[in-house]
């Protein structure tokens, strides 16, 4: 039950980091900068508190470790590139989707990718079997979300953009199962995360590389307000909570607890952030839908493992 909490904060944190890098991408021209601010700066964040870790730098050295030795292999190590791609999708398609239109996207991405992730067992707690319980829950976070946000799909021309963060679903929960891996392999979550926007600041950079050659210097201007900048303290927080709770709980319930924080984090963004549209009750009656969609997986989990052996 306390895994599944967490996991409901990291998904409010991933509704609060989607409106403000959608807002930075907005000032600055470009998806991928706004991107690579985001990254960059958490990786920043962490390379500081890296030098005063002792722990941290132990849990560095024995990720090495884990890769020479093959007890980590080198693909449970880029789920970074996922985390990066998530946050472009965010400065790329946030302003011209919508919040409401993205999230069901992603959220859509998520629930199945959680499912066939958990059958796969690619996260550290094993082969997770998808009985029914656990495969109403997707099911209702999906119907949830689109019946919350049924009020933001009024552009059918845009909806290809939604393909984007439909992948970067997909890709989160991957990315929650191998970064499972690395904090298992580290035995520290700071070392985890650093791992995690190494790669995806690498990945980001490269790809604003690109952009630039194609496209040429983004236009925009880097905004004054600072909160606008915290989008890698958020990430941080995000996936450091992911990496620390995945193997307890794993990335079925960890993506479902964080679709009902993403819920409930965009129903308070809309009430106190000026200028938004009031929820109406149709986002009520997604938001609690979303809610009875965790507890049906998260009980019968309960449920199962209460039972004698």
């Amino acid at each position: 039950m306390l895994g599944v909490l967490l996991a409901a904060v990291g998904g409010s944190a991933v509704a609060l980091q989607s409106r403000v890098n959608g807002s930075l991408a907005d000032h600055v021209g470009s998806g991928y900068l706004a991107a690579v601010v985001s990254f960059g700066s958490g990786l920043v964040l962490l390379g500081l508190a890296l030098l005063v870790s002792r722990r941290g730098r132990t849990g560095m050295r024995r990720v090495g470790t884990a890769l020479r030795t093959g007890q980590l292999r080198p693909w449970q190590v880029l789920g970074g590139a996922a985390g990066g791609f998530f946050v472009a999708t965010q400065g790329l398609t946030v302003g011209v989707l919508g919040v409401a239109t993205f999230i069901v996207a992603f959220v859509t991405g998520q629930s199945i990718g959680s499912v066939v992730v958990d059958r796969l067992g690619l996260g550290p707690g094993g082969v997770r079997l998808v009985t029914f319980p656990r495969a109403v829950g997707p099911v209702l976070t999906v119907v949830a979300v689109a019946v919350a946000v049924s009020g933001g799909l009024e552009s059918t021309s845009a909806l290809g953009l939604a393909v984007l963060p439909l992948l970067a679903g997909a890709g989160s929960a991957w990315q929650q199962a191998v970064n499972g891996h690395v904090r298992a392999a580290a035995d520290d979550v700071l070392a985890a995360t650093l791992v995690n926007f190494l790669v995806g600041t690498v990945v980001l950079v490269v790809a604003l590389g690109v952009s630039v050659l194609a496209e040429g210097l983004p236009d925009g201007a880097f905004p004054t307000n600072p909160v606008l900048y915290i989008g890698g303290l958020i990430g941080i927080a995000f996936i450091a909570l992911s990496a620390a709770i995945v193997h307890r709980i794993g990335v079925l319930l960890l993506s479902l607890g964080m679709i009902a924080g993403q819920i409930i984090a965009a129903l308070l963004l809309d009430l106190v952030t000026p200028g938004s549209t009031p929820p109406g009750v149709a986002t009520y009656v997604g938001a609690g839908l979303t809610l009875v969609g965790v507890a049906v997986p998260l009980l019968a989990e309960q449920r199962r493992r209460a039972l004698p052996r």
